[in-house]
């Protein structure tokens, strides 16, 4: 929602917002574009006689504004079908859907796409490092479509409208990532989710391109059921791989065998390697070269809290990410893991969201952690985050490595009583975690400050 107030802001639109809680990155970036923003849901901000009202899907019945909108017969309508109608409609939307890594992708794609000099419009739900921003709308060409990029998200639309938020994007280039179980809150089953990436892809024209991995039997289901486009796959056994990492990090892209060039970057793991092939694959869709693409990705600086290095201090490394569900907490700390080497890692996790918070996915937590050498996990007990489930518990299999704490402080207290002159401490959470980075970092300073150094 934040992108797309900056969208609507440079449609000519006056834009004002309002939540509860905002954290940064987001926040920091509302108030730096100059946007206002209004804590919480009072009713009183009908005073500001809004000709329309874009509601999120974290408004539900029973919110006070949204109460007051309805009782006074106010025009409202959901962010996806706002964007679709107004902003993407005559435009080629290139859209990134999947479980995971979509943020990252997204990045990647716009970053490529800037290289080859084709300006496009985008709308990430992140910040990428590369554009400073999460959303940017340039004018459409005269000579021809413009091109827009955007994370396709399969959560719910909003309130009133239950489908998928991708439907309402009509893109003529799509990305399907990978497709996992996700959002038990309101998919009862995988099969639910195969359902919408399938209306997905039923909005792509005959012209257009579906982009998919190898070796997915979900994607593998959801494309059976029909497509009519191109579709072309990345990964093994494909026309587009890529060959081992070297030591640096550094990955060689093939099509069809052929060296295509080498992505030298500092960006680790298999999943970053699938994710540039992706994006490589739908770019040459839009007609860049991909060489060209490559020589992009090889200045890819990231996304703010996708394992974003935070700081050091007295040799030990802090880093944030927004893993919620556990193959992506698996594929970040394993990714650190290809970068570290053998220095230990401490993981502190706060599981957060809606899917983690009701216990779906408890199970797989030990295995998705094990990587780490040490695991500091909080699970608060009250409050809309609070967990239904007990993390020590889940978390026993990793024996005297993991803990559970349920207050903030001897979480923090415990993380840098642990830590070590060359340590790496990977937080990972979907929110804001309490402002948990500064908290460890004035811990850290304090030992560090007390003993000279950290031992």
């Amino acid at each position: 929602m934040g992108g797309l107030a900056l969208i609507a802001r440079a449609a000519g639109h006056r834009v004002t917002g309002c939540d509860a809680g905002v954290y940064p990155p987001m926040s920091t970036q509302l108030q730096e574009q100059g946007i206002t923003l209004c804590e919480g849901f009072d009713p009183g901000q009908l005073a500001l006689n809004a000709d329309l009202y874009v509601v999120g899907n974290v408004v539900s019945r029973g919110n006070p504004l949204m109460e007051a909108i309805l009782d006074e017969g106010l025009p409202y309508v959901s962010g996806p079908q706002w964007l679709g109608e107004h902003v993407l409609a005559g435009r080629h939307v290139l859209a990134v859907a999947g479980t995971h890594g979509k943020t990252t992708t997204t990045a990647m794609l716009a970053t490529i796409l800037q290289h080859a000099g084709l300006e496009p419009s985008f709308l990430i739900g992140g910040v990428p490092l590369d554009f400073g921003v999460s959303a940017r709308l340039n004018p459409a060409p005269r000579d021809g479509r413009g091109l827009f990029v955007i994370e396709a998200d399969e959560y719910d639309t909003a309130f009133f409208d239950k489908r998928s938020k991708f439907v309402h994007y009509r893109p003529r280039t799509a990305i399907l990532n990978n497709l996992e179980y996700d959002h038990a809150d309101i998919f009862p089953d995988l099969a639910a989710i195969e359902t919408q990436f399938h209306h997905l892809v039923r909005t792509v024209p005959g012209q257009g391109r579906v982009v998919a991995p190898t070796r997915t039997e979900s994607l593998d289901r959801v494309l059976a059921r029909g497509s009519w486009s191109e579709v072309v796959r990345f990964g093994p056994d494909s026309e587009w791989t890529t060959d081992a990492p070297a030591a640096d990090g550094s990955f060689v892209v093939r099509r069809g065998g052929e060296a295509l060039g080498t992505v030298a970057w500092r960006h680790t793991g298999a999943h970053n390697r699938s994710n540039a092939l992706a994006a490589i694959a739908a770019a040459e869709h839009v007609g860049v070269a991909p060489a060209l693409a490559v020589e992009a990705l090889s200045g890819f600086i990231g996304v703010r809290r996708r394992m974003e290095l935070r700081g050091r201090v007295g040799g030990v490394s802090v880093y944030d990410d927004f893993a919620h569900h556990p193959t992506a907490i698996a594929t970040t700390v394993q990714g650190l893991r290809e970068q570290v080497g053998r220095q230990r890692i401490l993981a502190v996790l706060e599981p957060r969201s809606n899917t983690m918070k009701l216990g779906t996915m408890t199970a797989r937590l030990p295995e998705a952690l094990q990587a780490a050498d040490q695991v500091f996990c909080y699970g608060a007990t009250s409050g809309p985050n609070a967990l239904g489930w007990d993390p020590a518990q889940a978390l026993a299999p990793l024996g005297e490595r993991a803990a559970a704490f349920s207050d903030i402080g001897r979480l923090v207290d415990a993380v840098a009583g642990a830590a070590r002159s060359g340590d790496h401490i990977l937080v990972m959470s979907n929110g804001g975690f309490a402002g948990v980075h500064d908290r460890i970092f004035a811990a850290l300073q304090g030992s560090s400050s007390e003993q000279g150094s950290l031992p």
